[in-house]
């Protein structure tokens, strides 16, 4: 037990200390001291080998107390793919001593999959081992990176060393899916010349793909991608982990809770609102979901929802947060660096189709309390207008990270002046002022959050670097044009429906990279083709592709936020999924219209009015808004339907068929198609009120 404990104070004081690096390097630059030449802290890929290593060895600690977990076909599979690397490492001519230390590295991320029973040995042995690779980047940088393409021999084994590490960590923190994904890449890049037709690739050696994986800069282990973790993410974590620890996440829940009043649809209302105000400050997905079902759990009760709605909504509603301005979470990071774009302009489009996502859960909440006549309750009795005054000022700080970001300052000092601004309040409110200890604690849990995400933005790092040497993206590229037949609907669904899939095994980051890699090319050049600007037509691509990795979290059969919700809920996670799906239903419609046509674009805003005058842009904008609305409720309505005795089968058909219709971006069409769904509610509404003059 007390070898337990030391090790859990070892562990903390890691991550603390890795918490306080990031924060450190964000102000070094502007110290007097910074003019003396610290590697460490001035080579930016040295800083990115120190993220990563800290995410490493402290991953790897951290899963030592983790319990063994059982034998799974996808570990196997793993394995499997990892033995075809090992051989291919065994292959090459060097002394038997270096690969043996290979081996060693390659047992110690691996063995665990196959013996979980020793997982506790490996996972200490592991993080004993990531100091090595590291210690020899930062001994040897300047040289390594003048002989990436021709390694030396323990450049080699240090590069297969660190590599393996970090997919075991990934395997470890989110699954097989991933790390097996990067080693079927590393297969092809080496194996590519035995593939027959299209995809055929050149065959490289392991020693040059190592050499890049490990010394090459701005590739590999790493590179822009892993940079996104080092220059945004961890700062978020960090501030997500230090509100909650400051304790002002019980106020903005209270603040959520007094804003619904008194209805049978509080609980969905309060989900929405809660979930919109912790994604300011979170851009976790589950970890939001999590929040908010832990929160509202008793007045889903309370009301006498049904419990698989109510999870349904709850997981719907938590992945408000990757699309909750100014927040968003890694993807909206990584498309800064892949499109040299500012972020604003990534908050600026991620505002509509935010605020269209929320409304389809909202009016879902709606029409399902109407139909089952629930309720009211109250959920906030004791939260007076003068609490809501009294603690006004915990949104300042994301005021101040949106004025500043404005204003061109570098998100990393955004948030930074953010975290600071929440200490220096917590301490000076004297209903606050928690113990120093509870700081340092909420500093530590902020790393340790970023750690999962982490590992999959460094393994995602590894597969672009490997498409971009092994050229398959633009063969799958290609190939996607090829299967669509050029019609840039078909390759939207085929799209939208890959990056579903693939969601259901890595996160949504990993999977916005991969779709971005493979068919945001072959997406554009279509959309451009169909009439779409150029600049349109890029911004709309991968807004589209963001949006569809974001859904993966909430579609069955895998998602995080639906493992949360049911969690909380008690739910089985497989019908959770399916009700899921089914709340907010236009959500899956919502990122088709972003592309379709350039009208579509206007859901996104800046691609309008990158190419109309202010007032020519604002009425297009508006107007597909508006048609887009109709669209939503008119869905939501013919799915629940809002009363037990309004609507007919046909007429929830039409107004299906027709909400659905809304949604392709074609003015004319919405005009047309939204008339039959308006008749049916000007009927019902008239029909209604005779009913109501009759009984009187």
């Amino acid at each position: 037990m007390e070898s337990r404990i030391f090790l859990k104070k070892i562990i903390y004081t890691i991550l603390f200390i890795a918490a306080i690096y990031h924060l450190y390097i964000v102000v070094h630059p502007f110290l007097p001291w910074s003019r003396y030449h610290i590697e460490l802290l001035n080579i930016i890929e040295l800083k990115r080998a120190t993220h990563v290593f800290f995410l490493v060895l402290a991953g790897f600690l951290i899963n030592y107390h983790n319990e063994p977990d059982h034998f799974k076909i996808g570990g196997l599979i793993f394995v499997l793919l990892s033995v075809v690397i090992l051989y291919a490492f065994l292959e090459l001519d060097i002394d038997a001593r270096f690969k043996m230390f290979a081996c060693l590295f390659w047992l110690s991320a691996l063995a665990p999959v196959l013996f979980p029973k020793k997982l506790h040995f490996f996972n200490l042995v592991s993080a004993i081992l990531i100091i090595l690779p590291f210690v020899y980047m930062v001994k040897n940088f300047n040289a390594l990176i003048y002989r990436a393409v021709i390694p030396k021999p323990l450049d080699l084994v240090m590069a297969f060393g660190e590599t393996f590490l970090v997919l075991g960590l990934t395997y470890r923190a989110i699954g097989s899916v991933l790390p097996t994904l990067v080693l079927a890449f590393m297969i092809y890049n080496i194996y590519g010349n035995y593939i027959p037709g299209v995809f055929s690739g050149p065959g490289f050696g392991i020693d040059m793909l190592l050499g890049k994986l490990y010394c090459e800069t701005e590739a590999g282990l790493f590179g822009i991608i892993t940079g996104v973790s080092l220059k945004y993410l961890v700062y978020f974590t960090i501030l997500g982990s230090v509100i909650a620890a400051l304790g002002f996440g019980e106020i903005i829940s209270n603040i959520a809770l007094s804003l619904v009043g008194k209805s049978p649809a509080s609980p969905g209302r309060t989900s929405s609102i809660l979930a919109v105000f912790m994604g300011l400050f979170s851009g976790s997905g589950a970890a939001d979901t999590q929040f908010v079902a832990t929160i509202t759990k008793d007045l889903y009760e309370r009301a006498h929802y049904e419990k698989y709605i109510a999870a349904g909504i709850v997981a719907t509603v938590g992945s408000i947060a990757y699309v909750t301005p100014p927040i968003m979470g890694s993807i909206s990071f990584i498309m800064v660096e892949l499109l040299s774009i500012p972020y604003t302009w990534i908050i600026a489009m991620a505002i509509g189709p935010m605020l269209l996502y929320l409304s389809g859960i909202w009016l879902y909440n709606e029409f399902y309390v109407r139909k089952e006549k629930l309720d009211p309750i109250e959920v906030a009795k004791n939260i007076t207008k003068k609490y809501n005054l009294r603690f006004s000022y915990v949104f300042l700080p994301i005021v101040l990270i949106i004025v500043l970001i404005y204003r061109g300052y570098a998100i990393n000092i955004s948030v930074f002046a953010a975290i600071l601004f929440f200490v220096i309040i917590a301490y000076i409110d004297p209903k606050i002022r928690p113990p120093a200890k509870k700081l340092g604690i909420g500093l530590a849990d902020g790393f340790k959050s970023l750690i999962h995400i982490g590992a999959a933005v460094v393994s995602a790092n590894v597969v672009m670097t490997i498409m971009v040497i092994s050229g398959v993206a633009a063969k799958f590229s290609q190939f996607l044009t090829l299967l669509s037949h050029g019609n840039l609907f078909i390759a939207l669904i085929f799209a939208a429906v890959f990056s579903l899939i693939l969601g259901m095994g890595v996160p949504p980051v990993a999977t916005y990279v991969l779709t971005a890699a493979l068919t945001a090319p072959s997406i554009q050049q279509l959309a451009i083709a169909a009439g779409i600007p150029d600049k349109a037509a890029l911004l709309s691509t991968h807004m589209f592709l963001f949006y569809y990795a974001v859904l993966a979290e909430v579609t069955p059969p895998v998602g995080l936020s639906i493992y949360a919700a049911s969690s909380v809920f008690e739910t089985n996670p497989i019908k959770t999924g399916i009700y899921s799906a089914i709340v907010a239903l236009p959500k899956y419609l919502i990122g088709l219209s972003f592309i379709c046509s350039y009208y579509g674009t206007a859901t996104l805003v800046l691609p309008i009015l990158e190419y109309h005058t202010p007032l020519n842009g604002i009425l297009i904008i508006a107007s597909k808004f508006i048609l887009t609305f109709a669209g939503i409720i008119f869905l939501n309505a013919g799915v629940v339907g809002f009363s037990r005795r309004v609507h007919t089968k046909w007429e929830r058909a039409v107004l299906i068929v027709c909400g659905i219709l809304l949604f392709y971006p074609l003015f004319y069409l919405d005009i047309v198609v939204f008339l039959p769904p308006l008749v049916i509610f000007l009927r019902k509404k008239q029909t209604s009120e005779h009913m109501i003059k009759g009984a009187a």
